[in-house]
């Protein structure tokens, strides 16, 4: 009798983590000018400018521009990202810690530094990918 209580509870706990939900972005869904695959988000980057140096972020940081960090609309303070320049192939991992960009068809804004390491310095607004890696 007990190798059948073992196959049932194994059974539960099999269906039960099956069902089980996870956070994620929807598989693919084109929303505006935005493109989500899972963890993935698409769609266009700019940099901060010298005036936003030394001034306090929205989490109360005060903004350095030589440290990799970025603005995002609605990702929680403290997320990882990976944003990568889709022209160049180049990337860098960025921490949120402020909300931004304020300017229509913008995902994130980022630091000098992390502007500089993906060679977006010249063009200024440049088509990135975004992983969320944590």
């Amino acid at each position: 009798m007990k190798p059948l209580y073992f196959i049932l509870a194994l059974s539960f706990a099999v269906v039960f983590i099956g069902c089980s939900s996870s956070v994620r972005f929807s598989s693919k869904a084109d929303i505006g000018n935005k493109t989500f695959f899972e963890n993935v988000l698409e769609g266009f980057a700019s940099y901060y400018a010298d005036k936003f140096d030394g001034r306090r972020t929205a989490n109360g940081e005060i903004f350095d521009q030589s440290k990799l960090t970025a603005a995002h609309k609605t990702l929680p303070f403290g997320s990882i990202v990976e944003v990568e320049n889709i022209n160049n192939g180049l990337f860098v991992t960025v921490v949120i810690n402020d909300r931004g960009p304020f300017v229509e068809g913008r995902i994130i804004d980022l630091s000098y530094a992390a502007a500089m390491k993906i060679g977006m310095i010249n063009d200024g607004v440049v088509p990135v990918r975004l992983r969320i890696l944590k």
